[in-house]
């Protein structure tokens, strides 16, 4: 089935493509998190929500369950968010917004990951949740954006503490209080050893691929 989405020569991006670039960068970064009034409507999280609790403690995936039942129940949970996640980047894309992310992106991110710079925006929404990262990341490979080296070296990145933001920022705080530094600092580590790893996994695929041409 041919493709609907907009196509524009080289050079002719317009100026609505970056303004969609920067909003859906913001929306994904949790830039908004905790605003209150409409700009709270910005943040990926929020919009998101949560379900509501059941006898005022669980919510319907309860507690204590096992097998087929829990991992059911576990997977629908997470079903919301990734469909809202690919319904902003489809409308981002339609908006032209991934070709300004590759444009703009691709000098940074290609020596840093060895990514393009489409990658920007699933990279920026798998720090916020690895489910959403991940399902943008099948869509960008089945869109021919990324190759299937890309697709590994950007797996490398998501998986070394998935969901870096949310998790740091949730169940770290417990040990703010105790941090004799910046409560960045440790989160400034993750990130740059995320980086690591995907340059690690960067080398060994070249060490691999020369072995295989000799």
């Amino acid at each position: 089935m041919p493709s609907t989405r907009p196509n524009s020569p080289d050079g002719a991006l317009p100026w609505s493509a970056y303004v969609a670039l920067i909003v859906t960068i913001l929306f994904f970064s949790g830039a908004f998190s905790g605003v209150h009034g409409i700009l709270g409507c910005l943040d990926f999280t929020a919009l998101s929500g949560s379900f509501g609790k059941i006898a005022g403690e669980f919510t319907f995936v309860g507690r204590g369950g096992t097998g087929a039942r829990y991992g059911f129940l576990f997977a629908l949970s997470l079903v919301p968010g990734i469909m809202l996640a690919l319904a902003v980047v489809e409308v981002a894309e339609r908006l032209q917004a991934l070709r300004a992310a590759q444009r703009l992106l691709t000098p940074l991110m290609r020596p840093l990951l060895g990514l393009p710079g489409a990658a920007g925006l699933a990279l920026i929404s798998s720090l916020q949740s690895s489910d959403a990262g991940a399902a943008m990341t099948r869509t960008l490979y089945d869109e021919g954006l990324i190759s299937e080296k890309e697709k590994l070296l950007f797996a490398a990145f998501q998986f070394s503490s998935a969901s870096s933001i949310t998790v740091y920022l949730s169940m770290g705080v417990a040990l703010f209080p105790f941090l004799s530094v910046s409560h960045l600092i440790p989160l400034g580590v993750i990130l740059f050893y995320k980086v690591v790893g995907t340059n690690l996994m960067r080398l060994y695929l070249h060490l691999l691929q020369r072995k295989n041409n000799v």
